[in-house]
């Protein structure tokens, strides 16, 4: 079964769900976590405090789609095109693992700048 939870970035508040793959089980185990966004683009993204490599690694993603990006390691939430991105594609700056989907206009993370608070909860 998949688990929920609740991210809270600036102003915005949005529930979400995590898939059942081997990352968000870490992610969901590591949860609450706060950290301190960062955008990118139409991408947010932040500190978790888990280490873990590629697993079904994917380069394109859609808006709404949640990614651990190994790099970071970042916690990623993606609503549009980044720098990186060609034509209407959304690209991570490098391969995610797919976690789990923004329920509901995950758009409004635009109203989230540099700087602001972020926090994930499980609901």
């Amino acid at each position: 079964m998949a688990h929920r939870i609740l991210i809270e970035a600036g102003n915005v508040k949005a529930e979400a769900e995590l898939n059942l793959s081997k990352t968000a089980e870490l992610v969901w185990n590591a949860l609450p976590v706060e950290s301190i966004a960062n955008t990118w683009g139409d991408e947010i993204y932040f500190d978790l405090p888990i280490r873990t490599g590629i697993e079904n690694g994917v380069e394109i993603v859609e808006v709404g789609d949640l990614g651990y990006w190994p790099q970071g390691p970042s916690f990623c939430i993606f609503f549009g095109p980044t720098p990186v991105s060609k034509g209407n594609e959304i690209r991570p700056a490098s391969a995610v693992n797919l976690i789990g989907r923004v329920l509901g206009d995950a758009k409004l993370f635009k109203k989230v700048s540099d700087g602001q608070k972020v926090k994930i909860s499980p609901l």
